[in-house]
């Protein structure tokens, strides 16, 4: 197999998908516009099924698996929403799901993915412990895994965003993607460009974790140490692999945005579009308002809001400005 998706298996993905999943909105945010010098467009992957686009990506590489592959179930490690999208596949196949889930993963997405049916395995360790734990029990135990950012058809299933949103506004300029793993972006930016080349694709990555910009510079894949950083949905310390490659050839610019700008990103959205989004979705409008994006006000962009799983009292603390 491929190590990266073709518009084909994008175009694949979404005829499979279609039953299962939503196709969300595209929601202009004329509001918000004279703040963030453009018109702007809004993606709302949270009011997707899971609360997440991870749902589409899991669901895609589920479905293509033969059933014998998945019959003992499903196992992944993941911040929260992957896990949320994984147990909400194996629901749809009737298998069981085993999620390793950081110990430190906001309890709703614990409880959420939980209340899918799934089995959570909370583990202390960094990201390539908790897949080290993972591979040692689907090992032992013969499930199937489904990697959140580095499988060819989950980056396929996340693709789909940008059929969507090409769909909905086929004279968009500029697409914002937060950028984490580098599964979300991989696809939007191939299904984009192999489409429309001319729109500009932009990966929006936390300052605490400059994994991908740095790489960039650097002309090869760098790890840097991890830092906590708000968006704990995109905080990773090494570009995945199969992305990396992908996101150089599509993505036209990768922009830092610092964890307050985040968060003004995210009380922004609460206040003028009247959509909850987590720290990782909002980061597209915090680099807006922090002006890491260069837009004119006759710009056509959109952002993906990628997921609105964070606990309330969090949220509620941001929205009140509590530190």
């Amino acid at each position: 197999m491929l190590d990266y998706p073709t518009i084909q298996d994008i175009r694949e993905a979404r005829e499979r998908l279609q039953p299962h999943i939503r196709h969300t909105p595209l929601l202009r945010a004329e509001k918000m516009e004279k703040a963030l010098g453009c018109q702007l467009w809004l993606k709302p992957e949270t009011l997707q099924i899971t609360g997440a686009f991870k749902i589409r990506g899991a669901v895609n590489k589920a479905l293509s698996l033969p059933r014998d592959d998945v019959a003992n179930g499903l196992i992944a490690t993941s911040s929260g929403n992957h896990a949320q999208g994984l147990a909400y596949a194996a629901r749809l196949l009737g298998v069981k799901a085993f999620l390793v889930l950081p110990a430190t993963a906001p309890e709703v997405k614990v409880a959420n993915t939980r209340a899918l049916g799934a089995e959570v395995i909370l583990f202390d360790g960094d990201n390539a412990a908790r897949w080290k734990k993972t591979y040692e029990i689907a090992a032992e135990n013969g499930y199937a895994v489904i990697h959140g950012f580095e499988d060819p058809l989950v980056m396929a299933g996340q693709g789909t965003i940008g059929c969507e949103i090409l769909d909905d506004l086929d004279d968009v300029d500029t697409v914002i993607v937060p950028l984490g793993g580098g599964g979300l972006i991989s696809g939007i930016a191939t299904a984009i460009k192999e489409t429309k080349p001319s729109v500009r694709v932009i990966g929006a990555e936390p300052a605490l974790t400059p994994k991908y910009f740095h790489s960039r510079i650097n002309g090869e894949r760098t790890s840097l140490p991890l830092q906590d950083t708000v968006a704990d949905g995109l905080r990773l310390s090494v570009p995945g692999r199969n992305p990396y490659p992908i996101i150089e050839k599509y993505v036209d610019e990768i922009v830092l945005v610092d964890d307050a700008h985040i968060v003004a990103g995210m009380r922004m959205l609460a206040n003028d579009a009247k959509l909850i989004a987590e720290p990782a979705a909002a980061i597209g409008i915090g680099a807006l308002l922090a002006g890491a994006v260069a837009v004119r006000p006759d710009e056509k962009v959109c952002t993906v809001l990628s997921g609105g799983n964070w606990d309330l009292c969090d949220l509620g603390a941001v929205y009140q400005r509590a530190e």
